[in-house]
């Protein structure tokens, strides 16, 4: 019980000693956070009144330089104020001398006015003087011509009629120079554009065929013995065989050139069949025969469509494809026909004509040559006669009987067909002989160029109706390019031969070359 009671005491001594010393330590604390408080609101204070003296020091230097700019401004404004008012005063100045200057102008036109017053008076005085003197006049001419007014004036209006007749008649015939010289150069410009929409091929043909043999062996065969196989093929054909001593060749000559043809099937297929006798030579010609039969109403065919052409007969169509085997002068007769029909068509389009009449007639005009060596006449009476048996149009038919001139022209498509028939015919490469000629006068005239000192190339160009000269810059100067050009034209003139006329262009050049490394 007594160790109880100590017990006791000595809890109750702990809990108060605890109770006191925690007291003790927490007034401690009180304290120390007290002076922590203490000097803290005395920083803030010490901060707020720094940064008080600062706001107020950054205050007062904004204040400061807001009214350093407002004087500044006041001062700019101040200016331009100045200025306008100088300028308002000069424009015043201005205003008040132009003002003195209108009164002055004023008073001077008043005195003008007057002036011209006084002119119109006397003017119209002096009207009336001439008039009365002018009626004198008048008077005295009547009594000296013994003509009334009326009558003078008559012989006056008679004589002016007649001076405009002249002058009317005489501006007539220059007008009609002027159309005649616009026809001409309208004329010139159609052909020409005709020819250039139309440029096809001609093909050249002559009179022999030459037929290539595999060997020189098979010459013997086809002659065979004693030349019975030869014989067989000239008898079957109508074509004369030349078997001469051409290497691995033979020459077909005959003038109908439909029979050279079959002629040249028939022998190309008895080369490849390789059996040649009497026999078999009569039936693979009536073969030949047939292939070529077809070949030329196809060749007809193939032309009307290309012609565009519809309604021909299947005998004039037939009659048609036998010019494909036909050549006048090296040029082909259907490629010709082909391109008269083109350029007919072409030209009646610009000359506002018949353009179907003129195809047709331009087609059509040269299909007697397909029979003018089977029949008497020329190709022109030929291809009438076949026209009309086959019931063409009346105007297609004077456009093949005047395509040479030989009747009066009564339509414009048969003056159409003869042009185009003339610039096919005519033009440079059409036909052989005249190629030829083209060709060397071309030559000769690059030559005539390549003469003269200076020259380093000549070309012929656009037909030959320009040549292009390229001189040497060092030899020949921009001053003598000129006399160069005319020496040239001058000695063209003098040696050449030409349709129209030739351009002669001279040209230099200088050129400087150099190689950036």
């Amino acid at each position: 019980m007594v160790h109880f009671v100590w017990l006791l005491v000595a809890c109750v001594l702990c809990v108060a000693l605890g109770i006191g010393l925690t007291y003790f330590l927490m007034a401690k604390r009180f304290n120390q956070s007290k002076n922590n408080a203490a000097k803290i609101l005395e920083n803030a204070y010490a901060e707020a009144k720094t940064a008080k003296k600062e706001a107020i020091l950054e205050a007062k230097e904004e204040i400061h330089n807001l009214k350093e700019k407002c004087d500044s401004e006041i001062a700019e404004r101040y200016n331009e104020i100045s200025k306008s008012e100088n300028r308002l005063a000069l424009k015043e100045e201005l205003l008040i001398k132009k003002e003195e200057g209108i009164d002055k102008k004023v008073e001077s036109l008043d005195v003008a006015l007057n002036q011209v017053k006084e002119r119109e008076t006397e003017l119209e005085n002096a009207k009336k003087e001439i008039e009365q003197a002018s009626e004198k006049m008048t008077q005295e001419l009547e009594k000296v011509s013994n003509l009334t007014r009326d009558e003078a004036k008559q012989q006056l209006i008679d004589k002016f009629v007649e001076e405009a007749k002249h002058d009317c008649a005489t501006k007539i015939r220059q007008m009609e120079q002027d159309a005649e010289d616009k026809a001409e150069a309208k004329a010139k410009e159609i052909v020409t554009l005709a020819v250039q929409k139309c440029a096809t091929n001609i093909t050249s043909e002559i009179t022999v065929t030459v037929v290539p043999l595999p060997n020189d062996e098979l010459k013997g065969r086809i002659i065979g013995r004693e030349g019975r196989n030869i014989r067989a093929i000239e008898n079957a054909t109508g074509i004369d065989l030349i078997i001469d001593d051409t290497p691995e060749a033979v020459v077909l000559s005959g003038f109908d050139p439909v029979r050279r043809e079959v002629a040249r099937v028939a022998l190309e297929k008895l080369i490849m069949d390789g059996r040649i006798h009497p026999a078999r030579i009569e039936e693979i010609v009536e073969k030949a025969q047939k292939d070529v039969d077809s070949a030329i109403k196809e060749a007809g065919e193939n032309a009307v469509y290309e012609a565009g052409i519809i309604g021909i007969h299947n005998e004039l169509i037939k009659v048609l494809g036998r010019l494909k085997y036909r050549t006048s002068y090296g040029q082909n007769a259907l490629k010709h026909s082909l391109e008269v029909c083109h350029i007919s068509g072409l030209l009646a389009a610009e000359l506002g004509a018949n353009v179907k009449i003129a195809k047709r007639g331009g087609l059509l005009h040269d299909l007697g040559k397909a029979l003018d060596h089977e029949q008497e006449g020329t190709h022109v009476s030929i291809g009438v006669e076949l026209a009309k048996k086959y019931k063409e149009s009346p105007e297609v038919i004077h456009c093949i009987q005047a395509h040479h001139g030989e009747v009066e022209f009564n339509s414009l498509e048969a003056i159409i067909v003869q042009t185009a028939d003339a610039i096919s015919s005519s033009r440079p490469g059409a036909r052989r002989e005249l190629l030829d000629a083209y060709i060397k006068r071309l030559e000769n005239l690059e030559n005539i160029a390549n003469g003269f000192k200076g020259v380093e190339k000549s070309f012929a160009i656009q037909a030959g109706r320009e040549i292009r000269i390229m001189v040497k810059p060092e030899e020949v100067n921009d001053e003598t390019m000129v006399f160069l050009a005319r020496d040239i034209a001058r000695k063209i003139e003098n040696e050449l031969q030409y349709p129209g006329q030739i351009k002669v262009n001279v040209i230099r050049e200088t050129r400087a070359t150099d190689i950036a490394k």
